[in-house]
């Protein structure tokens, strides 16, 4: 009963919202029972695109995240290419730092950098902890009112946000980075200011997702995507709490705000050794990077899960991803499912690979729930 509940507010038209014509992912993310296995991709909108690139000549990235009518267009770039059954909003995870006050700039072969990151306890100074995120993001609002709009009911629309621990990781790191070191030598020798950090980033980050909301998403995910650095003991100490933390604010202020509930996903790369705590940290579903296996995964996690492919499987001959994608499938089964890759798309992807890959999540789970999904007698 709950579920029908959540899944009706989910449903409550917004503004001048057309009416949602595909529920699949939501149903999914909220255990209830589906015709077949909803499918979208990480970076779905993006490089490997040529009607993106076509965007990306005349636009800088940033450029394009804080256009709304750029960042519409790119999200719906995929929808009209692919049989995906959700759109995410086209956007970065770095527009919290950059919110804080930070400079961030998007190097050709690169990727982000800040040209003056965090190198000392007292550069936490700099920030501006009394951000309105509200006002300062206001561009991502508009875009996912816009893209609402223009998605016309057809899927789902995903806002999202990178995690603390990962947004603390960059801005410390100054752009991407192999070990981390530099973000993890704070964990261990500068406890209380890395906490700080963390403690500001997650309230921000909650505030910022209770707005894309209330903008017009019906599902958000938290990307934990540098989880993988961090060892059992420093994730419980430096990324659970705090994933628990957002989960629970934002549940809380969407009820304040009298804003719709809203499933969340939670994806924290590499943290196969937390797949069970993951899934009591107010989550509805628990994404997956590649490396987990389904039926460990299927053990530990008691809510849906989403993923989770290798993406590099989408560079194999078309009949041996399809039978790669079948069995993914049928080894997590139809319910409380989410068919994904294990992180995000390459640049370099043939987007005939995408499209094989959605039509055999759908075809394959369409069959299989013919027949009876073997897995039926886990949620019964």
């Amino acid at each position: 009963l709950q579920h029908q509940t959540n899944l009706s507010m989910v449903k409550m038209k917004k503004e001048s919202f057309p009416e949602l014509q595909n529920d699949l992912i939501i149903r999914a993310a909220y255990g209830e029972v589906v015709e077949r296995v909803p499918v979208w991709i990480m970076r779905q909108a993006g490089r490997y695109l040529p009607e993106y690139q076509k965007v990306r000549k005349d636009h800088d990235f940033f450029t394009i995240c804080q256009t709304p009518e750029l960042a519409c267009e790119v999200t719906l770039q995929p929808i009209r290419r692919f049989n995906l059954d959700a759109a995410i909003i086209f956007s970065d995870i770095l527009v919290i730092p950059q919110a804080l006050g930070m400079e961030v700039i998007m190097k050709a072969g690169v990727g982000p950098v800040f040209p003056d990151p965090l190198r000392s306890i007292s550069d936490l100074d700099k920030l501006d902890v009394n951000v309105d995120v509200s006002e300062k993001l206001s561009y991502v609002y508009k875009a996912i009112t816009l893209t609402r709009k223009r998605l016309e009911g057809k899927v789902p629309l995903i806002g999202f946000s990178g995690a603390p621990w990962t947004l603390m990781a960059y801005m410390i790191e100054g752009g991407g980075s192999k070990t981390l070191s530099k973000a993890k030598k704070w964990l261990y020798t500068e406890s209380n200011a890395s906490h700080r950090l963390l403690k500001l980033l997650s309230r921000v980050i909650s505030a910022y997702l209770i707005e894309q909301v209330a903008a017009g998403a019906q599902l958000v995910q938290v990307f934990e995507s540098s989880a993988e650095y961090l060892g059992p003991e420093l994730f419980e100490q430096f990324s659970l709490p705090y994933l628990e933390e957002i989960a629970s604010t934002v549940r809380h202020g969407l009820v304040q705000r009298g804003l719709p509930d809203v499933p969340m996903i939670v994806f924290a790369k590499g943290a196969y050794h937390s797949l069970s705590k993951l899934s009591y940290t107010g989550y509805n579903v628990v994404g997956l990077d590649w490396t987990v296996d389904p039926n460990i995964a299927r053990d530990y996690v008691h809510i849906a899960v989403q993923g989770n492919l290798d993406p590099c499987a989408l560079y194999a001959r078309k009949e041996d991803l399809i039978a790669m994608t079948t069995k993914m499938v049928q080894q997590f089964g139809v319910r409380n499912y989410i068919a994904n890759l294990g992180h995000g798309i390459y640049p370099d992807m043939d987007p005939e690979s995408v499209a094989t890959f959605c039509d055999t999540v759908h075809s394959v789970s369409e069959e299989m729930m013919k027949k009876g999904d073997p897995f039926d007698q886990l949620y019964t």
